[in-house]
């Protein structure tokens, strides 16, 4: 087997090399200009599929993927129509001005062909699809030797075959057009402690066996793993003061932490900054796991 060295990206070279390659006619003609989020960080003509968009940390990644350039977001989520949080999101999002197409669309993620034919829908509009978000999940507290039947069903059912069938769905489309792209799953610490979490872990798994499966086809599949953050999931943190100072006081910084402060990861996972990485977790999570 021969060692294959990747090429440059799309836009040419970047960093070093770009410095490197440069002559001095170039330098003198044209000044160079930064290109870490121009380039390697930008989304520019991409699309996007969030699933979970109507709030929380699916709505904070389709404004984080507008932010950073991309042509359109798609999410998608249960209710028929979108919620407060959207709407007032979407008022928000046209006076930035932003070029980005913010749409909502009703789905189901537990429905498999539903969602394929969802992101099928989305590629016939844009003619690709190149990030995919599966953020919709549900919670799964409780004592896992008392865990009923039927409730335990109900959570796999969103947080472990929602996660698939979206990224199967965005999968086939990206590996339709041929552009590569990059799916990246919402798991938790939940995933990796010793905390209530059994679907996490599946997903965990799940995104190391796909990134495996089509990185042939230059599709990277990664995840992040938030800590406890204010969502409305997490709503029981701020409405009883104890559970919320436990989470708090369960990392080293000693607060819970916002769904902003994952904007960074989801921008890098999205775009060409992290062209190599595949198969990954981000955990962020104030320092949980350190302790």
């Amino acid at each position: 087997m021969s060692l294959e060295i990747a090429t440059s990206p799309p836009c040419g070279p970047v960093g070093v090399a770009r410095a490197l390659a440069a002559t001095e006619l170039e330098s003198s003609a044209a000044p160079p200009t930064p290109t870490l989020f121009t380039h390697e960080f930008s989304l520019s003509d991409r699309v996007a599929l969030v699933t979970g968009g109507n709030r929380g940390i699916g709505l904070e990644a389709a404004l984080t993927f507008a932010e950073a350039g991309a042509r359109a977001v798609y999410c998608i989520d249960l209710p028929e129509q979108p919620g407060k949080e959207f709407m007032k999101l979407r008022t928000f999002f046209q006076s930035m001005d932003l070029s980005c197409k913010l749409e909502y669309w009703q789905g189901d993620v537990r429905d498999q062909k539903a969602m394929w034919k969802l992101a099928e829908h989305i590629g016939n509009c844009e003619g690709r699809l190149d990030v995919c978000v599966p953020a919709a999940g549900t919670a799964d507290i409780g004592a896992a030797v008392d865990f009923p039947g039927k409730e335990f069903q109900e959570v796999m059912d969103v947080n472990v075959n929602g996660v698939l069938f979206t990224a199967q769905a965005a999968a086939r489309q990206m590996a339709r057009f041929g552009n590569g792209g990059s799916i990246v799953m919402i798991a938790s610490i939940c995933g990796r402690v010793a905390m209530e979490g059994l679907s996490k872990a599946a997903v965990l798994q799940m995104a190391r066996t796909m990134a495996c499966e089509l990185a042939p086809q230059r599709i990277r599949v990664n995840t992040i793993s938030p800590g406890f953050v204010t969502t409305k999931m997490t709503a029981w943190l701020e409405q009883v003061p104890e559970l919320g100072a436990k989470g708090a006081a369960a990392n080293p910084m000693g607060r819970i932490g916002r769904p902003d402060e994952l904007r960074g990861a989801l921008a890098f996972l999205a775009s060409d900054a992290s062209s190599f990485c595949t198969g990954s977790d981000i955990v962020i999570d104030g320092g949980h796991c350190a302790w």
